[in-house]
């Protein structure tokens, strides 16, 4: 009995749809906990103050904790994603990496567009890159509920989109979602780089301690310079060797995806919705939001992408059609995880982050249902 119980809880975290099935459950959790008569301790919860963490100057309240630190460990996992298919992957080579880049960098900039279209001169101006981000769990999950009905070059461009899709959002947040720099914590910053750099460049694989002092050193002179404390975990996943790349993807891959980002989107949609719940789709905000996910993301990818493949730039994904490539260009409308993320960056208002972060739910689902029905189709037509 012990041996099956073992066997089905490997399966089911070793399966590519498990990430997307759990943050789809602990997104309708934290949302129904959060408007019953109880939801207001579970949304206490999450602010709660930790004085210890306080008197150490770390973020003090387990929300700040989770987006500060815990996100700091997504951050290196996707840091250690893009680095190994620079290396060795889809982005190794220029013709390899050509349409998934420009891909990405258009289905950022017109939700982004679209964003602003909406909401330029408004309150909700600094929220524009919320709608440009791609989550590569989620979206991932929902091709993997179709099988092996989908090419796996799509698959394989779609992952090549997502992890470009988020190092430009890692590049969005340390540049316009910082604070004014503190320069002696950014030079202790830099020292932590160095200090890495050297490291690795002396001994590859010992000392592995060492090399996770300077990592936290780094995250917190990171923390405390007013850039986000984030942005040090792509920055230790880049000075890490190659040698060791697939040695922290294998540990932090399941606590990653289901302990680290199951945390983020529990305390991250502890949302009370509104009586007049409704009202929320009137904001301008909301609209830019979701019109962005749904049409922005899809347009920005498609439209440049078939000018590519037009002018002989790029090839479309090899035994793919159009139909299914309008497919993945919807899936990627998802942006869940790191538009949240984003969303409690861009706005200080409690209400408005909430107003920010229900568009966001509403646009990735909208796209995720689309996207999935449209490709399901699209595959059986082959």
């Amino acid at each position: 009995m012990r041996k099956k119980i073992q066997y089905t809880l490997y399966s089911f975290i070793h399966d590519s749809r498990s990430v997307g099935i759990v943050l789809l459950c602990c997104t309708a959790l934290s949302l129904i906990i959060s408007n019953l008569s109880f939801g207001k301790g579970y949304h206490d919860f999450w602010e709660m103050e930790i004085p210890f963490f306080q008197a150490v100057h770390l973020p003090h309240s387990m929300l700040h904790f989770i987006n500060d630190a815990l996100m700091a460990v997504f951050f290196f996992l996707a840091g250690m994603e893009i680095k190994r298919e620079m290396l060795v992957g889809e982005l190794s080579s220029l013709k390899q990496a050509i349409l998934p880049v420009i891909a990405a960098m258009s289905g950022v900039a017109l939700p982004a567009i679209i964003f602003l279209l909406f909401n330029k001169g408004t309150d909700f101006q600094n929220g524009w890159a919320i709608p440009t981000a791609t989550d590569i769990a989620f979206s991932l999950g929902i091709v993997a509920l179709l099988g092996k009905k989908v090419p796996d070059s799509l698959r394989v461009f779609l992952t090549a989109l997502a992890i470009i899709d988020d190092l430009i959002a890692i590049l969005v947040i340390a540049l316009f979602y910082g604070s004014q720099i503190e320069w002696l914590y950014f030079l202790g910053a830099i020292a932590a780089m160095v200090s890495l750099f050297f490291l690795n460049k002396m001994i590859k694989q010992k000392f592995q301690w060492l090399r996770l002092l300077f990592g936290v050193a780094l995250w917190f002179c990171m923390y405390h310079s007013g850039i986000h404390a984030t942005v040090a975990g792509v920055v230790f996943a880049f000075l890490l060797p190659r040698e060791l790349l697939h040695v922290y993807e294998d540990k932090l891959h399941t606590f990653v995806n289901f302990v680290v980002i199951p945390i983020f989107v529990l305390a991250n949609t502890s949302i009370l919705l509104p009586s007049n719940f409704l009202g929320a789709f009137e904001s301008t905000l909301s609209w830019g939001i979701i019109v962005g996910l749904f049409i922005g993301k899809p347009l920005g990818i498609v439209g440049v992408s078939l000018g590519l493949i037009k002018s002989k730039l790029a090839e479309m994904p090899h035994g793919a059609n159009l139909r299914q490539f309008w497919g993945v260009g919807i899936l990627a409308g998802i942006g869940f995880t790191m538009s949240i993320f984003v969303s409690s960056l861009a706005f200080n208002n409690a209400d408005v982050q909430s107003t920010a972060k229900i568009a966001v739910i509403a646009g990735s689902f909208l796209s995720m249902i689309v996207g999935f029905i449209w490709l399901k189709f699209s595959c059986n037509k082959q």
